[in-house]
């Protein structure tokens, strides 16, 4: 890649030292092998500990009637941040008991979504289809104001 078209300040953040820069989080396990598993900009930073938004999508996608979900850092007093669920499920709201028992016992206390909020309206995309979570991030900015924490 020689660059962003047009786009100088977006070139130079991007191929910085030598590299290609592209915001995917990820690690080499013992043997080599790449896993990533989240990008830089849906990280949330949470009473200063990283929390990688889809170790948690990943526990929650299975729960019955969710057709999609996205957990986003939604702002909060104390801490910083906090996860949020964003879900539109099949019939009825997400029950956030049923959200924080899939989650307790596998994630730690400071990645436990504080908040869950169900929308008929799908989650908005981008042209190929990943999920905007700039979006929903402005969306329930105010979340902490508007809605109850769930523990």
């Amino acid at each position: 890649m020689q660059g962003y078209w047009r786009n100088e300040e977006a070139t130079a953040a991007t191929l910085e030292r030598g590299g290609l820069h592209t915001g995917d989080l990820g690690y080499l396990d013992d043997e080599g092998y790449l896993f990533v598993v989240d990008r830089a900009k849906d990280m949330l930073i949470t009473g200063g500990l990283n929390v990688y938004p889809a170790e948690i999508e990943r526990l929650l996608a299975g729960l019955p009637g969710v057709r999609e979900l996205a957990v986003i850092g939604v702002p909060h007093e104390r801490w910083g941040e906090t996860p949020a669920v964003i879900a539109c499920t099949a019939d009825s709201p997400l029950d956030p008991t049923a959200v924080l028992a899939a989650c307790r016992g596998v994630l730690g206390d400071y990645k436990l979504p504080r908040y869950v909020v169900t929308r008929e309206a799908p989650l908005p995309r981008n042209m190929s289809g990943k999920v905007l979570k700039r979006a929903l991030r402005d969306e329930y900015a105010d979340l902490q104001h508007t809605a109850r924490p769930i523990r």
